[in-house]
């Protein structure tokens, strides 16, 4: 005996391109701050105590740039899930992880070794970034252990943490503006705050994006066994 049951509507998915497209808009920010910076270390500006150490030390700085502007686009493109499905997804990730990882560390050898500026750091910010700095490589390094085995979740989960991390300057920005315009400079410690602010938002989105994946892939994984129980019944 079957069971008549209704034909379920189909739902309005919004266009793939949004969340690629809104993470490349937001990466714009540290983007265009990095082409800046390497236009004055290439053109010879003028040194100042803000930039002073960028042209005592630049290796670090231009490879921070460049690996984290490879990230953070490249990234953003595997969001995309018809580009998941695709051959483009496994050889982009060998750019990606890489570039990660360049990103992470060379964040690491400037918050260790550069003087940095009061206008730029705040108490214990310093010790946020070695923090962040090491996590971010951590999970880049567990994420491509995860899918050498074959771990594809794990690896997903872990590259998305990644992700928010490295994309920190962007939602920075955000976080800043409206505070900055409203009251203006904020002091050393509410400098440290707003910044840890922008990394955490990013984190709990990542974490919210990561469990949303996994409940929409036990749906994916329980509706076969649905269907053919039906057609038993």
């Amino acid at each position: 005996m079957t069971t008549a049951t209704a034909r379920p509507q189909p739902t309005r998915r919004r266009p793939e391109w949004l969340v690629p497209a809104g993470l490349i808009a937001l990466s714009l920010v540290p983007i265009v701050a990095g082409s800046a910076r390497l236009t004055q270390l290439t053109t010879g500006a003028t040194v100042t105590a803000e930039n002073a150490r960028f042209f005592d030390s630049p290796i670090p700085v231009v490879a921070h740039i460049i690996g984290s502007s490879v990230f953070l686009v490249l990234g953003a493109l595997q969001f995309s899930p018809s580009l998941r499905r695709r051959r483009w997804h496994r050889i982009a990730g060998r750019v990606v992880a890489p570039a990660g990882l360049v990103s992470a560390l060379s964040a690491l050898w400037m918050t260790l070794f550069y003087d940095m500026p009061a206008a730029v750091t705040g108490p214990g910010l310093a010790a946020v970034r070695v923090v962040l700095g090491t996590a971010m490589a951590s999970a880049i390094v567990v994420a491509f252990v995860a899918i050498r085995r074959g771990d594809v979740r794990t690896h997903s989960a872990w590259m998305t943490r990644a992700y928010a991390i490295g994309m920190g300057a962007g939602t920075q920005v955000l976080v800043f503006m409206p505070y900055t315009l409203v009251i203006g400079t904020p002091a050393p410690f509410t400098h440290t705050l707003l910044m840890t602010a922008g990394w955490v938002i990013n984190l709990v989105i990542a974490e919210v994006v990561i469990r949303r994946r996994a409940r929409a892939g036990r749906s994916r994984r329980g509706a076969p066994m649905a269907a053919t129980g039906a057609r038993l019944s």
